[in-house]
């Protein structure tokens, strides 16, 4: 089923960044607001402790998992904010890179923001995202 969002980009604005500056859904798109998807495995323990991009690899997988329960994938995702745990933006290059080569050309509107922590023991990366599609 072909994506029910449509993402712009500008030529008036940096053309370096990865990705979208901003997208649209039709009036009639069932909008889908995910929790932030965390790095935490079927028992609820944080993977990857200590590792960035590890930590982004299983909030995708996270995020994928409840697209699907809510009837729909990557590609209908309209918006994103990655949170990473640290003042270094090497540490949030790392995390966004994961997050990136997951979106594909599907390059949605995106913040990447570093703060000073989560919710859970050693976790280091969040993605929130807003889906919509037609039904």
């Amino acid at each position: 089923m072909p994506s029910a969002v449509t993402l712009i980009r500008s030529r008036a604005l940096a053309a370096r960044a990865e990705y979208a500056y901003a997208a649209t859904a039709p009036a009639n798109a069932r909008l889908i607001f995910l929790a932030g998807s965390c790095p935490l495995d079927a028992e609820g323990a944080t993977v990857g402790v200590g590792d960035y991009a590890a930590q982004a690899a299983m909030c995708v997988e996270n995020m994928r998992t409840a697209l699907a329960e809510a009837g729909a994938e990557i590609t209908d995702v309209i918006n994103t904010r990655v949170l990473v745990a640290s003042t270094r933006q090497v540490d949030l290059v790392a995390a966004w890179g994961v997050v990136r080569e997951a979106f594909g050309a599907h390059d949605a509107p995106s913040t990447l923001l570093g703060v000073t922590v989560l919710g859970y023991d050693d976790q280091l990366v969040e993605i929130e995202a807003v889906a919509a599609v037609v039904d």
